[in-house]
C-alpha cells in the first residue's frame, strides 16, 4: 500500500516549506477529512457510492487539481533556497490540504464502508455514534500526519545543506502530484 495524496502533500509541504507550513497542510487535510465524516454521517457519501456520475465528478475534480498542482510545481521558476523561508503561506497550505482531501472520493468511500461496521444498531443515535467515531479518526489522523510533517521537515535541513532541495521541490514533487492525479482518475467505486 502506498501513501495517498494527503500524506504525500504533507511530506512535500514539510520538506519544501518547513514544519509550520506542513502543519498548516495537516490542519487543512484533517478538516477535509472531517467534511467526509459529516457527509457520511448525513448519508451523503452513499450518493457517491450509488451514483457513478457523482463519484466521477468528485474524482475528476480531485484528479485535475492534483495534476494542476504538479504542473505548476514543475513549471515554476526555481527560487533561491533559504532554509528559513517558505514558498507559500500557512493559509495557502491549509487551503490546498483541505481541497486535496475534500475532493478525494476514496475518503468518502472509506468512511461509508468503515463507520457502519462500528455502529451499534441497538443504540438510539446512529448518527452520533458515526460522528464520534469519525472525529476520533480525524484526531488520530491529525497526530499521524503531524508525525509525517515533523519527520519530513527534519529532512529539509539536510536537503538545504546538500543543495538537493530545489530538485526535490520542483521535479520530484511535481512528478509525484501529476502521477497521483492520473492514478486518482482511474479510481473506481468498489
Amino acid at each position: 500500500m502506498i501513501p495517498g495524496p494527503a500524506v504525500l502533500y504533507v511530506i512535500n509541504r514539510s520538506v519544501s516549506d518547513g514544519r509550520s507550513i506542513g502543519y498548516a497542510g495537516v490542519l487543512g487535510i484533517e478538516l477535509g477529512t472531517f467534511m467526509h465524516v459529516l457527509a457520511a454521517t448525513a448519508g451523503l457519501s452513499a450518493i457517491l457510492a450509488a451514483s457513478p456520475s457523482a463519484f466521477n465528478a468528485v474524482k475528476y475534480s480531485g484528479s485535475v487539481y492534483l495534476v494542476f498542482i504538479g504542473l505548476r510545481t514543475l513549471t515554476r521558476r526555481p527560487a533561491i533556497i533559504d532554509a528559513s523561508a517558505s514558498s507559500m503561506t500557512k493559509a495557502q497550505a491549509f487551503r490546498q490540504g483541505f481541497i486535496i482531501n475534500t475532493l478525494n472520493p476514496k475518503v468518502a468511500l472509506f468512511f461509508l464502508s468503515f463507520l457502519p461496521q462500528f455502529i451499534d444498531q441497538d443504540k438510539s443515535s446512529n448518527a452520533l455514534q458515526a460522528l464520534t467515531l469519525g472525529t476520533v479518526f480525524v484526531i488520530c489522523g491529525f497526530f499521524t500526519d503531524g508525525i509525517y510533517s515533523l519527520t519530513a521537515s527534519s529532512l529539509r535541513e539536510v536537503l538545504v545543506k546538500g543543495k538537493t532541495l530545489p530538485f526535490v521541490q520542483r521535479y520530484v514533487a511535481g512528478v509525484v502530484f501529476v502521477v497521483l492525479g492520473l492514478v486518482a482518475s482511474l479510481a473506481k467505486i468498489s
